[in-house]
């Protein structure tokens, strides 16, 4: 079953839905939160990464193509919940760029991570080295395409000063099934169940 039509989806989310912020969200993040809250907007993608143990996320890419939800799921029970948006994204050509942009001499997997003046601390891996990005692959359902994307993926955040709100830095290295690799920064921000809702 394509996961845009999953019923173990949390929320009512699935593809064709219609995902709205609460009207207070963006005044709430605004000066604590570099993202922009988006408005309302359908989910056009699902994508989903088995992470073992009954551990999954599922990603809901909106019609914005900007913006995307990720749930992090136990079993059936929806865990912490974050609202991303894309920051950049830059097509890579050929490996060496690669290892330039997110290799051994780049400051991606360090312990701390300076964005747009803001520092973030990491959240995979341990020491004060630099730690490896960690891999994992997406399985993505629409009504147009089945399709994965491997990743080679960085999160680290930072505390927003709002009790139980996180701002993350997501850092990725994306291939496509043609062989297409591009490295995305994204933005993302703790949701509790009441910032949205789903229609």
């Amino acid at each position: 079953m394509s996961p845009s039509h999953s019923p173990r989806a949390p929320f009512g989310l699935h593809g064709g839905r219609t995902f709205t912020p609460a009207g207070y969200l963006a005044s709430t993040l605004d000066g604590y939160s570099q993202l922009v809250v988006p408005g309302a907007e359908q989910v056009w993608a699902v994508g989903e990464v088995d992470l073992g143990d009954a551990v999954r996320l599922l990603r809901f890419y909106l019609d914005d193509e900007d913006y995307w939800l990720q749930v992090v799921m136990n079993g059936s029970v929806a865990g912490d919940t974050l609202l991303f948006g894309y920051h950049s994204v830059v097509p890579l050509q050929g490996q060496a760029q690669v290892q330039q942009l997110v290799g051994p001499g780049s400051k991606v997997g360090l312990p701390m991570y300076e964005h747009d003046g803001y520092l973030y601390s990491r959240q995979w891996g341990s020491g004060q080295g630099q730690a490896e990005l960690v891999p994992f692959s997406e399985q993505v359902g629409s009504p147009e395409a089945s399709y994965r994307i491997r990743h080679l993926a960085m999160l680290y955040a930072r505390d927003t000063g709002l009790p139980g709100r996180r701002e993350f830095l997501l850092l990725s290295v994306e291939e496509d099934a043609q062989g297409h690799t591009s490295l995305s920064t994204s933005l993302g921000v703790t949701l509790h169940p009441t910032d949205f809702y789903v229609t």
